[in-house]
């Protein structure tokens, strides 16, 4: 078919009632479809079920820092918990501290820790006045939330193919002594899908910042969470910030929640000893350890960090065919009609789409009313304004294979009629 810019007005009508047609038999379905959020489906919550049996009545619930796992202490997790993260991250499990089961609360802690303690010698955020986080956008809504909480002002970054548009933050981070932070998912981007270049995180390593106490948020929440066989590569952060002496700069997070159990993972950061230090005097008095059952039960199921790689590519075997379909779809559907492009990541849990300019409430509006929820229009940027309305964030992983491919009929349905709504 022909680019719909290209088209007479008389057959984008005749299109566009094609369409209609189409979409009113779908919403005539009464379907339920959800494609809101990057949960993991059931199938692969099962992937992860004989983890539930690794400890029983007869376990020997010993590790070799602690005499009973199911009793107090060890605030900064077990040390074979903090190996096996530590290996993931690369960085030495002295840097490690393991928590619960959501890194989204580390990072909420981290923040609330330097709002009420400060950093670098400098005076506690709270008392700084207003204070500023940069935000690379299209980004992940949970991180904007959480700044948004402590009345933290954001500054939206572009992203590039590269990762933030670092001429942009490196020129805001030297002049503002404001600016406290930067959000970054360096591997596998929420939404984008975007692994940040070997440039972007040197330039990261080697900010000089206006303010002494400037911290990088650093999720690595897919570390290892590739779909296909040519998996991106990402620098090491820590290694970089040596290079450089900022190794107080930066706060790394990572979980097993998209890799076991979401509700019930485990999470860590790492750190330096310098950050770690203020970490453990808000975590002395917030807790005296967390679930070291739950640290033991991940250990003692994958031993090592080649387990953990080979249980992902079970997560794979899941999850690639269904981000082929999203592909595949968006292609054959829309490839030619010049009303919307897409990224085509080579892991996480999201692919991020951008509509014709001033669409995207449209589109997700008109998908509410054919039974199939997405990610609302700006969630992915600071405030929830995406200034040209075009951004939407599309997660595969949730539906069942069956009705994801109808949601994405849906879906594409929408985009289109939306469009032409925008030309005629």
């Amino acid at each position: 078919m022909s680019k719909y810019t290209a088209m007479e007005k008389s057959a984008l009508n005749a299109e566009y009632a094609s369409l209609k047609d189409s979409f009113e038999a779908y919403k005539a379905q009464g379907l339920k479809l959800n494609m809101a959020r990057g949960k993991p489906g059931s199938e692969q919550l099962n992937i992860s079920n004989d983890m539930l049996t690794v400890l029983t009545p007869d376990t020997d619930f010993t590790s070799d820092d602690c005499p009973d796992c199911r009793n107090y202490g060890n605030l900064t997790g077990l040390d074979s918990a903090r190996k096996l993260f530590a290996d993931i991250l690369g960085v030495a499990p002295e840097m490690v501290f393991v928590g619960g089961n959501s890194s989204l609360n580390m990072m909420f802690d981290t923040i609330a820790c330097m709002m009420e303690l400060g950093n670098s010698g400098e005076k506690p955020w709270k008392d700084q006045g207003k204070i500023k986080f940069l935000c690379p956008a299209p980004g992940y809504d949970r991180h904007f939330g959480v700044t948004g909480y402590f009345g933290i002002e954001m500054i939206t970054v572009p992203m590039t193919k590269n990762g933030p548009d670092m001429d942009v933050v490196e020129q805001l981070v030297s002049s503002d002594p404001a600016i406290k932070g930067i959000w970054c998912v360096p591997k596998y981007s929420n939404p984008q899908g975007i692994t940040y270049s070997d440039e972007t995180v040197k330039r990261f390593a080697s900010l000089k910042p206006a303010a002494k106490d400037f911290r990088i948020m650093w999720d690595n929440a897919y570390i290892i969470h590739d779909i296909n066989d040519t998996p991106d590569t990402l620098l090491n952060i820590f290694d970089e910030v040596k290079k450089t002496g900022n190794e107080d700069m930066v706060f790394e997070f990572c979980s097993t929640s998209k890799i076991t159990f979401p509700g019930a993972g485990v999470a860590a950061l790492a750190a330096s000893e310098a950050n770690l230090a203020i970490l453990k005097k808000r975590y002395n008095f917030q807790t005296i350890g967390y679930d070291k059952l739950n640290m033991l039960r991940h250990v003692k199921y994958f031993g090592n960090l080649e387990g953990v790689i080979a249980h992902m590519q079970k997560h794979r075997a899941v999850l690639e065919p269904r981000f082929n379909m999203v592909l595949d779809m968006l292609d054959k559907e829309l490839g030619d009609l010049d009303v919307a492009s897409w990224t085509k990541p080579n892991g996480g849990y999201f692919v991020s789409i951008d509509v014709t300019e001033g669409c995207a409430k449209r589109v997700v509006a008109l998908c509410k009313e054919a039974g199939v929820v997405l990610t609302g229009a700006g969630a992915t940027f600071p405030y929830g304004n995406d200034p040209k309305d075009s951004n939407i964030r599309l997660a595969p992983t949730y539906p069942p294979v069956e009705e994801l491919a109808k949601a994405m009929e849906i879906f594409c349905i929408c985009v289109k009629m939306a469009a032409i709504e925008k030309l005629i």
